[in-house]
């Protein structure tokens, strides 16, 4: 079955980056449009960016608009996001998410596979 495995997530000071990874098997990569969600103590899942099969097409949140890079190895089966300018609100467990769909997905109803998140803290 479709595994997603997140790694990246730390400890990081306001203004500072991460990268974080999603490594991905039991599936044709290429064949899945890929995103990034996150969710806050207390809050609802929120989209944060996603990517085409073939990486040629992005879209973000406005929240993370300027900040935040999605970007994908299909040879390596792996998307990352690269957070920079990193502020405190961006604290989240932060969710890898695939759909077979060549239209991306922007929503959680549109999600076929989550990973298990990674924690992001950043220090004010």
């Amino acid at each position: 079955q479709v595994q997603l495995v997140e790694s990246g997530g730390g400890l990081v000071q306001a203004g500072g980056s991460l990268r974080l990874s999603c490594a991905a098997s039991g599936l044709t990569f290429s064949s899945y449009t890929m995103a990034w969600f996150r969710q806050a103590p207390g809050k609802e899942r929120e989209f944060v960016a996603t990517i085409s099969w073939s990486g040629g097409m992005t879209a973000y949140a406005d929240s993370v608009k300027g900040r935040f890079t999605i970007s994908r190895d299909n040879a390596k089966n792996t998307v990352y996001l690269q957070m920079n300018s990193l502020k405190f609100e961006d604290t989240a467990v932060y969710y890898c998410a695939a759909r077979r769909s060549p239209l991306v997905p922007t929503t959680t109803s549109q999600v076929d596979s989550w990973g298990q998140g990674t924690q992001v803290t950043v220090s004010s």
